[in-house]
């Protein structure tokens, strides 16, 4: 059988006149207020996105690089950008592929996003190929020792992060929430680390509660407890994108700035050879048998 693997991210967009089309998708025809879509354009602006995108360049390395890993055809598929999910599905099944391993460069399931990824993907393939589809990897022991690393030793307090959804999907009894924490617990502790607490970034302004605590509120309780060094662990993203750039990177150093916190972050592992071979590691145990070209 014939296997091919469809990489899945959420998508950048490339330049700054990309940014209102990339929001608009984002928002899938709701309305857009125009003081959000200024601010997004803003924050663009301020990371320098004519310079290049960095999600989708990451993605691009870190495509080739598993590509190489397996041996096999792997395909990118954007949810928000090009090329598209249905692209990538379209690109293996003239390749021939048979079998199509999914797998979305990002580690915890939710209904809201790798469900609906799954749900945008078998929609393209329409039954003319067998799907494996990868749903969650973040208690992965390869995904668990990389993170570990980057936090062994250290003796700052750690706060491990990642994307806040409404807070409704845990009285829909999504396990989102709960994948997160036991990384962060597998993180923590085959670190040896005990000082830690878990945050939520890089909420969206849709008037229904989120899940929190958001990180700069956080970052204000911390220092309130006398703790004077933090290091950012993201357990909920691999790659270096707007929410780590700006989430993180621009306004959590800037609120800890005012508060007098040192804080630092972890490297991500965007496409380094650890991170392609925990990935390539999980297709191989999506297919039962052995690839054929």
């Amino acid at each position: 059988m014939t296997d091919a693997v469809v990489l899945m991210a959420y998508g950048s967009p490339e330049r700054l006149e990309d940014v209102p089309a990339y929001y608009a998708d984002i928002r899938g025809g709701r309305p857009i207020r125009p003081e959000l879509l200024e601010d997004l354009v803003e924050r663009y602006r301020r990371l320098g996105i004519e310079d290049g995108s960095p999600l989708n360049a990451v993605t691009e390395e870190a495509r080739a690089a598993l590509e190489r890993e397996l041996g096999l055809p792997v395909y990118t598929g954007m949810r928000h950008w090009t090329p598209r999910i249905a692209e990538a599905a379209a690109r293996a099944l003239d390749g021939g592929a048979e079998r199509v391993v999914g797998l979305v460069l990002a580690p915890h399931y939710s209904r809201m996003s790798i469900g609906r990824y799954r749900a945008l993907l078998e929609e393209a393939l329409a039954g003319r190929a067998e799907l494996r589809f990868i749903e969650s990897w973040g208690a992965d022991p390869g995904f668990v020792d990389l993170l570990a690393e980057r936090i062994r030793g250290t003796g700052a307090h750690v706060v491990f992060t990642a994307h806040s959804l409404p807070a409704r999907i845990v009285d829909e009894g999504d396990p989102y929430r709960d994948q997160l924490l036991e990384t962060a617990r597998l993180v923590s502790a085959r670190a040896g680390v005990t000082d830690w607490s878990f945050s939520f970034q890089s909420e969206s302004p849709t008037g229904e509660p989120w899940l929190g605590p958001d990180i700069l509120d956080h970052l204000t309780a911390l220092h309130g407890r006398g703790v004077t060094d933090v290091l950012l662990c993201p357990v909920g993203f691999v790659a270096d994108h707007l929410e780590i750039r700006w989430d993180l990177d621009t306004e959590a150093r800037e609120r800890a700035a005012e508060l007098g916190l040192r804080l630092e972050r972890i490297e991500l592992p965007n496409a380094e050879p650890a991170f392609i071979a925990v990935l390539a590691r999980l297709v191989r145990q999506a297919l039962p048998v052995p690839s054929v070209r």
